[in-house]
C-alpha cells in the first residue's frame, strides 16, 4: 500500500509538473491562434481591396484570396504547433515533400497559371483587344486562368497556353486606340505628285473613319523606273483599321480616274544577239 500511494504521488506530481509547464505555452499559443486568425482575415481583405483597385477579374481574386488565406493559416498552425511544443520538422518535410510532389506533376499548369496571373495583373492586353502573339493574331474573347482565347478575322477560334504567352513577345495592335494605316501606290513619275497630294488629303479629310489629328501623313518613299511610290498613312480607331485601308485603296482608284493619273510605264530594252 505504501509503495502504491507513492506512485500515485509521483505521477500526480508529474502531471503538476507538466500543467505548470504546458499552461503558458498553450495559453501563449491559443493567444497567438486567435491573434492570427484575425490578422489573416484582415490581411485577406486587404488583399482583395488591392485587386480590386487593381480591377483584376473577379474569379481570379477569389482564388487568390483563398490561396493567400489557406497558406498565412498553414504557417500560423505550424507556429502553434510549434509554441506548444510538437515538433514540426516532421510536418515541415511532408508538406514539402507533397508540395514537390505536386509541383512537378503540374508543372506545366503551374507554369500556366502563373502566366494567367500576370496577364490578369499587369493587363499586357484585356478582351477587346487585337493582339498578335506566338505567330497567331485575333481579337481576344476572353482570358482565363490558364489560357487566352483568340478569334481570328476567319473566325477561328486560337486557345494559347499563358505560360508561353506571358513568356513571348506580345503585339498589342490597339493598346493606344488608335491604329495608323498604311497603303501604297504607284503611278506615273511624270504626274504632279504635289497635285495628288491634295487630292488625297480632301478626299481623307471628308471620310468618316479617318482622324484629323494626327492628320494622314503621304510621302514619297521610293522614285524608280520613272514610277514613284507614295505611302499613305491615315490614322483612325483601332476598330475601323480594315475599313480605313480598304476605304483608302478605293478612294485612290477613283482619283486617278477622275483625275486622269497616268500609271508608270515599264521601258523594256531588248538588245538582239
Amino acid at each position: 500500500m505504501p509503495t502504491d500511494r507513492l506512485n500515485i504521488e509521483k505521477h500526480i506530481e508529474h502531471i503538476i509538473s507538466l500543467v505548470i509547464e504546458y499552461t503558458p505555452r498553450v495559453i501563449g499559443a491559443v493567444i497567438v491562434l486567435i491573434v492570427g486568425l484575425w490578422l489573416i482575415k484582415r490581411l485577406a481583405k486587404i488583399a482583395v481591396v488591392a485587386m480590386e483597385k487593381r480591377d483584376l477579374d473577379v474569379s481570379l481574386r477569389t482564388f487568390l484570396r483563398s490561396l493567400i488565406s489557406i497558406g498565412l493559416k498553414v504557417v500560423l498552425i505550424v507556429t502553434v504547433a510549434g509554441m506548444i511544443g510538437i515538433g514540426t520538422t516532421s510536418f515541415v518535410t511532408i508538406l514539402g515533400a507533397a508540395g514537390l510532389a505536386v509541383g512537378l506533376a503540374l508543372q506545366g499548369s503551374l507554369s500556366n497559371f502563373a502566366g494567367g496571373v500576370l496577364i490578369l495583373i499587369f493587363k499586357p492586353y484585356k478582351v477587346g483587344d487585337s493582339i498578335e502573339v506566338l505567330g497567331q493574331s485575333g481579337s481576344v474573347k476572353e482570358i482565363q486562368i490558364f489560357n487566352t482565347i483568340l478569334l481570328t478575322s476567319d473566325l477561328r477560334t486560337i486557345i494559347l497556353p499563358n505560360g508561353s504567352v506571358s513568356n513571348g513577345t506580345i503585339i498589342n495592335n490597339t493598346k493606344h486606340g488608335i491604329l495608323r494605316g498604311d497603303v501604297q501606290v504607284t503611278v506615273s513619275a511624270s504626274n504632279d505628285i504635289d497635285e495628288l497630294r491634295k487630292y488625297l488629303q480632301a478626299e481623307m479629310a471628308n471620310h468618316e473613319h479617318i482622324l484629323k489629328s494626327p492628320a494622314p501623313e503621304i510621302s514619297v518613299i521610293k522614285i524608280a523606273d520613272n514610277a514613284v511610290t507614295l505611302s499613305i498613312k491615315p490614322y483612325g480607331l483601332s476598330e475601323h483599321h480594315s475599313v480605313i485601308n480598304s476605304d483608302v485603296t478605293e478612294i485612290t482608284r477613283k482619283i486617278f480616274l477622275k483625275h486622269n493619273i497616268a500609271a508608270p510605264v515599264q521601258h523594256r530594252i531588248v538588245h538582239n544577239a
